[in-house]
């Protein structure tokens, strides 16, 4: 009997430019030995994909004879961990980016580090990673203490947020008597030195779960630390514990249940960084590690008030780490303010000799840098562009009937809500730009080139489908939190159809919109840019770093947010009292430049020294 799977991986690879021709051409050969040129013909029919006659005896001997070829490869049974020959490059021939490693510059501590540890130690566990730093390199606190500090917060509010899959407990405090050993000794090892910090559960950690937030991956173990997390622990930081992701990384709901905004717990985190937003938000660690497919570090940083930074493809090694695009995916720190990102950006990146996609590039912290000198541009369109929604086309009101009725009513209703809050939000858009111009900020328009972006998105789908090939075709996907048509499962099955020419047709046009986009950078070091428009595709695909920082809050004036029957919050609107963001980006591998100027925004608004006020 012909194998499903074989039958449309084989005619799939054949590259005909649709996607339904395989699965038609599978149904007329369901139950039968072998295809047939009748079954060619009738499948063409339908795909509308014209196969002269004279070809179909040819290709029969393709279809029924190369799919033997495809059951060698299933029979390796590849690890997730084990990444394509082709690997992407978004390095142009124009781009430049530096190599030299100078010492890095931080700023000065604040004067409240300066004075000392409030008595209650509890205090601090909103203060920044700077901060943090001051206090245990001039001993006023021990990372001990630190760490049980976090460690009793994570227990404290996880009931309430969801946020934590493991605690490290064990592995946190040998880490932390370890640190205030060394520096009993002598031996600071950089400002993350006795930090407590908190892994996105896509990390590898020997002796504790990787679970990777998916139903059917809960016990799931690896020998070996991720990069990231080796690099962490010799810069002396403390894993306290490995957090939420949406179950292999989709928005937050993993196996445990859903993650919390900790502005408004009715409301979700977002995802897939679920977890590190969260904690970091709550005070419940001092920085977290997330990672960034297609929004999964700016719309949880978004969501919580965080700031997050996505770096530039290719500059901080994803060994160890969760494979679901190997050519989009990125690991970035998400933490309370733009110099924490700097701190943990400088400990994390560079070469490992084992992801390939890392460049040689360096990352030179300045806090310092004169910002001022810095060209800035802003996209114009996206900043003033008014809301639009498609209205209801097809029946007049007088021929729908009552189910239908009620139905465009509702949609009616949804519509308007969606604009309200999307009007109302857009006075944050407008006081960026304001404040940006009262800083001195000479702010010059830039336009995204126009491309075919979201046609470029199934990329990912494709890349995510064959890192998870082997648990779609073993029906394990049938374990996983999600089952809708947008989740994981759906997209890794409909991904099988995508053929092998137009994915690489795809990564044709992405080369044409890189060398765009590129040329749109070069006459800016930073742009300022809302953080939901077009851009967040736009430089996910094309590679440019991203920093996410909170931008204000909605007040009590605010458009209230839809809720479900169970009172939770429906989309991803928060209602009044919680966080909004703005996003700067730059060219590639140019972070220290765009964390500077966004250091210098943050300064100006004092957003980021806001927190929740949470309840155990």
């Amino acid at each position: 009997m012909l194998d499903r799977r074989r039958f449309v991986a084989t005619f799939s690879g054949m590259g005909f430019g649709t996607t339904l021709l395989p699965g038609v051409l599978w149904a007329l050969a369901e139950g039968k030995t072998e295809i047939t040129e009748a079954m060619i013909e009738q499948a063409a029919a339908i795909a509308d994909v014209p196969i002269p006659a004279e070809y179909r005896k040819t290709m029969l001997e393709t279809l029924n004879g190369r799919a033997k070829n495809f059951e060698e490869i299933y029979k390796l049974h590849i690890s997730n961990s084990v990444a394509p020959a082709l690997i992407f490059d978004p390095v142009l021939p124009s781009t430049k980016f530096e190599t030299e490693k100078r010492p890095m510059k931080m700023s000065t501590a604040s004067a409240m580090a300066i004075r000392g540890v409030p008595k209650n130690l509890e205090e601090v566990c909103f203060w920044s990673a700077r901060d943090l730093a001051e206090l245990i390199r001039t001993k006023k606190v021990s990372s001990v203490a630190l760490t049980q500090m976090y460690l009793e917060r994570l227990k404290r509010y996880h009931p309430q947020l969801h946020f934590a899959i493991t605690l490290t407990e064990e592995r946190a405090l040998s880490k932390a008597k370890e640190a205030d050993r060394d520096l009993t000794a002598g031996k600071y090892h950089g400002p993350l030195h006795g930090l407590p910090w908190g892994a996105k559960d896509l990390l590898a950690v020997g002796g504790y779960p990787t679970t990777w937030g998916a139903g059917g991956f809960e016990k799931q173990t690896f020998d070996e630390d991720a990069t990231v997390v080796k690099r962490l622990d010799k810069a002396g930081a403390v894993l306290v514990a490995k957090l939420s992701l949406g179950a292999l990384a989709m928005d937050d709901r993993w196996f445990g249940g859903k993650t919390r905004n900790p502005w408004n717990p009715a409301q979700g985190s977002s995802g897939s960084s679920a977890g590190s937003a969260s904690a970091v938000a709550a005070g419940c660690v001092a920085f977290a590690i997330g990672s960034e497919t297609l929004g999964s570090i700016s719309s949880p940083s978004t969501r919580c008030g965080c700031t997050g930074l996505r770096p530039t493809f290719g500059l901080v090694p994803r060994t160890g780490a969760m494979a679901l695009s190997w050519s989009m995916d990125k690991l970035g720190p998400i933490c309370r303010s733009v110099e924490d990102t700097a701190l943990v950006l400088d400990a994390i990146y560079g070469p490992d000799g084992k992801d390939r996609s890392v460049k040689p590039a360096a990352f030179n912290w300045n806090a310092g840098l004169d910002w001022k000198k810095l060209r800035v541009g802003y996209l114009k369109e996206d900043f003033e562009k008014p809301f639009q929604q498609s209205e209801e086309t097809g029946k007049s009101d007088a021929e729908l009937s009552p189910e239908e009725k009620k139905k465009r009513e509702e949609q009616k209703v949804r519509r308007e809500e969606r604009r309200a809050q999307a009007e109302y939000d857009r006075k944050f858009q407008r006081a960026a730009i304001e404040r940006l111009e009262t800083m001195g900020v000479k702010l010059e328009p830039v336009t995204l080139p126009k491309f075919p972006y979201d046609a470029m998105v199934p990329l990912l789908d494709a890349e995510a489908a064959a890192a998870f090939d082997e648990v779609t075709r073993t029906g394990r996907d049938k374990l996983l939190t999600e089952q809708g048509p947008d989740d994981w499962p759906n997209i890794f099955r409909a991904a099988r159809f995508i053929p092998a020419v137009e994915y690489i047709q795809a990564n044709r046009a992405r080369t044409l919109a890189m060398e765009a986009v590129a040329k749109a950078f070069e006459n800016v070091d930073v742009i300022a840019a809302p953080t939901s428009s077009q851009q967040l595709v736009v430089t996910n695909l094309t590679g440019q770093p991203a920093l996410i920082m909170p931008n204000g809050f909605r007040g009590e004036d605010a458009p209230p947010a839809r809720k479900n029957d169970k009172g939770q919050i429906e989309g991803n609107y928060g209602g009044p009292g919680t966080p909004v963001s703005l996003t700067f980006l730059a060219p590639l591998y140019r972070e220290a430049d765009l964390l500077a100027f966004a250091r210098a925004y943050q300064i100006a608004t004092d957003f980021h020294n806001q927190h929740p006020k949470l309840t155990a």
